[in-house]
C-alpha cells in the first residue's frame, strides 16, 4: 500500500508514519517547510514539502498512493488564532477532499480522517456512541466548531459517493504528547501539588492504538462510517490515583473551583490583550467544569476488531517512557 500522511511530523501523524513503514507500506509525508522533523527520526518517508491547504503540494502528494490519512490539525483551547484555526481545521480539510477527487476523478484514493469526540459538543454526561446527533446548539471552543464544520464536509464527500471512514478519537496520550505529557512530567518529577476537576470524566486512547485502528479503518472500514476510538473512561482524579499507584508520588491536591473560575476570568483579558495563551482561561476552563463528552468505542471493537490496551496499561507506558528519558 502506498498511503500519504497530512501532518506526518506532528504527535499521531509521525507514529502513523513508522507504524505504516514497519508493515512495509510505502509513505509520503505531506509536512511543511518550517516544520520540526524531529518525530520522524528513524524514519524515512518521502517528503513533500507544502501548506494542507495548497493543492498544488497537495496534488503532488497523492500521486499514485492508495490511501490518504489525513490527520493534519490546529489543536489548542484557550487563546487561539481563530482564523488560522479555521484555515486549517476546514479550509485544509476541503482542499484535502477536493484535490483527491482532482488527481482521480473516476477512483479518488480512499480517505481516512481523524476526527474527534468534540464533534458530539457536550453530552452532559450522557454517554453515546456513534449514532448521538449533536444537541449543543452553540460551540464551546474555536476547536470545537472548526472540527464540525469539517466533519460536515468529510460527510458531504461521504455522501457523494467517495470512500471517507472517520475515527474520533478521545484524549490521546503516548510519550512525547504534548498535551498531557508536560502535566504527566510535572507529576513525576513531584512538583504538581495542585490540579483542578478531579471528578472530570473524559475518554482516552493510547496514540499506537489510534495508529492501529486508522489503519484497520483503512482496511476494513466501510465508507462514510464513523468510529468512536477510545479506550476507557475515568476522572482526572482516577487518572492520578492509577500513576500515584505506579509511582508512590501523592495525587495531587483539588485545586478550588471559585479560585480557578477566578484566575480564568483574571487571566483571560490578559491573554487576549497581550496575545498569550495562558494556562487558564475562561475557555479552558468551561472545558474543566463545564463540559463533558462521554463515549463508548463498542462498534471499533465489533466491526474494526480493533483491540487497544487497558486504560492502566497506557499509564504504566507513560510512567515508563518518561522515567526512560529523564
Amino acid at each position: 500500500m502506498k498511503a500519504l500522511v497530512t501532518g506526518a511530523s506532528g504527535f499521531t501523524g509521525s507514529h502513523l508514519v513508522k507504524a505504516l513503514q514497519q508493515r512495509g507500506d510505502k509513505v509520503v509525508a505531506l509536512v511543511r517547510r518550517t516544520s520540526s522533523l524531529a518525530r520522524l527520526t528513524g524514519a524515512e518517508p518521502e517528503l513533500v514539502y507544502g501548506d494542507i491547504t495548497d493543492p498544488q503540494a497537495l496534488a503532488q502528494a497523492m500521486q499514485g498512493v492508495d490511501v490518504v490519512f489525513h490527520i493534519a490539525a490546529y489543536v489548542d483551547l484557550g487563546i487561539v488564532n481563530e482564523a488560522e484555526m479555521a484555515r486549517v481545521n476546514v479550509e485544509g480539510t476541503r482542499a484535502v477532499l477536493d484535490t483527491a477527487i482532482a488527481v482521480a476523478p473516476d477512483s479518488p484514493p480512499k480517505l481516512v480522517y481523524c476526527s474527534t469526540i468534540g464533534v458530539f459538543g457536550d453530552t452532559q454526561g450522557q454517554v453515546v456512541d456513534e449514532t448521538f446527533e449533536r444537541t449543543q446548539a452553540n460551540f464551546s471552543s474555536a476547536y470545537d466548531r472548526t472540527k464540525y464544520e469539517a466533519q460536515q464536509l468529510v460527510d458531504a464527500y461521504a455522501a457523494q459517493g467517495h470512500f471517507v471512514v472517520s475515527l474520533m478519537p478521545a484524549g490521546i496520550l503516548g510519550p512525547g504528547d504534548p498535551h498531557f505529557g508536560p502535566v504527566i512530567d510535572l507529576f513525576l518529577r513531584r512538583r504538581l501539588k495542585l490540579w483542578p476537576g478531579g471528578d472530570r470524566v473524559t475518554g482516552v486512547v493510547h496514540v499506537e492504538d489510534l495508529v492501529a485502528a486508522l489503519i484497520l479503518a483503512a482496511e476494513q472500514g466501510c465508507s462514510g462510517e464513523h468510529y468512536i476510538i477510545s479506550a476507557g473512561e475515568l476522572s482526572t482524579r482516577e487518572m492520578f490515583q492509577i500513576l500515584s499507584q505506579k509511582t508512590g508520588i501523592a495525587v495531587p491536591a483539588e485545586a478550588p473551583e471559585p479560585l480557578v473560575r477566578l484566575l480564568g476570568n483574571l487571566l483571560d483579558p490578559i491573554g487576549q490583550r497581550l496575545a498569550w495563551n495562558p494556562p487558564l482561561s475562561r475557555e479552558r476552563v468551561h472545558y474543566i467544569y463545564d463540559r463533558c463528552v462521554r463515549i463508548r468505542a463498542d462498534k471499533a471493537k465489533r466491526e474494526l476488531g480493533w483491540q487497544p490496551q487497558a486504560v492502566d496499561e497506557i499509564l504504566a507506558d507513560l510512567v515508563a517512557a518518561q522515567q526512560a528519558s529523564s
